[in-house]
């Protein structure tokens, strides 16, 4: 027999949050189904409304952390980029019912839709009974399995902004499409004003204890015309492959390693670098 609670409100799961903190927040269950444990409770997430939301404002597409994968994909208001990542997540059986919350709580570098809030700077809502505080996904994740979040918080939304997500590039290597589980993945963005890179983010996941992000090699080309940055690609290519430390996998990570800085490559190439 399954041990929980399930609350009515978001009210009433922040309350029993507070009050019996080493409760387990459970959404969709896709990763905490097959564990087994019998020594654990579950806050049962899945019966929310409050959290099943997918609003936007001027800035933000606001995503509640129990909108499935499926729910995505059938929303208008969800990016490509998104849709094209969660589109890759397993089976269509997980898709119905794995969630934001849960791909995001889960801690995990392979995690699909963790990798592409990392390059369009998401944001992370996080409530208690104390209050709310916004924190940067990029500062969320502080190692493998370690978050930024208190015992007594829940993730409750992600903040999504709108804007500079139209000249994207993403690819998976995984296995096979019932069991996509990456290997390598990596996404790119890049906003080219008035002949100046404005902006530009490139992260590798499945790859590391966290997804690799690294803003200062950014910096590099950012600025610059796309032919000054051509100058420098060379310079900034080695500034990667010395950066990235990879951590064995399924394959070597050697071989991670060498997909990754291809897929790095051809992202700059097809963005004219």
């Amino acid at each position: 027999m399954v041990n929980g609670y399930r609350p009515a409100s978001l009210q009433e799961a922040l309350e029993i949050k507070n009050n019996m903190n080493t409760v387990v927040p459970y959404a969709g269950g896709t990763d905490l189904m097959v564990e087994n444990r019998k020594d654990v409770s579950y806050l049962f997430l899945n019966g929310l409304e409050e959290l099943k939301q997918i609003r936007e404002d001027a800035d933000y597409i606001s995503i509640g952390s129990c909108v499935t994968f499926t729910q995505a994909l059938e929303s208008s208001l969800i990016h490509p980029l998104m849709k094209e990542a969660v589109s890759r997540i397993a089976a269509p059986a997980i898709r119905n019912t794995g969630t934001f919350g849960g791909n995001i709580g889960n801690g995990s570098a392979k995690a699909d839709s963790v990798l592409i809030f990392y390059i369009c700077g998401a944001k992370l809502r996080l409530a208690s009974l104390q209050g709310e505080r916004i924190v940067d996904i990029n500062d969320f994740y502080k190692g493998r399995k370690k978050l930024d979040l208190k015992p007594e918080e829940l993730i409750v939304e992600i903040l999504m902004p709108k804007k500079g997500l139209d000249n994207y590039y993403y690819k998976k290597v995984g296995g096979r499409n019932a069991l996509a589980i990456s290997r390598v993945s990596f996404a790119g963005l890049i906003t080219v004003e008035e002949g100046l890179i404005k902006n530009v983010a490139a992260a590798f996941g499945a790859v590391s204890d966290t997804v690799l992000r690294f803003r200062d090699l950014e910096d590099m080309i950012t600025g610059k015309t796309l032919e000054e940055a051509r100058a420098v690609k060379e310079k900034l290519l080695a500034a990667y492959e010395e950066r990235m430390v990879l951590t064995r996998g399924r394959v070597s990570a050697e071989y991670r390693k060498t997909v990754c800085m291809n897929l790095f490559k051809d992202f700059l190439e097809e963005k004219g670098i």
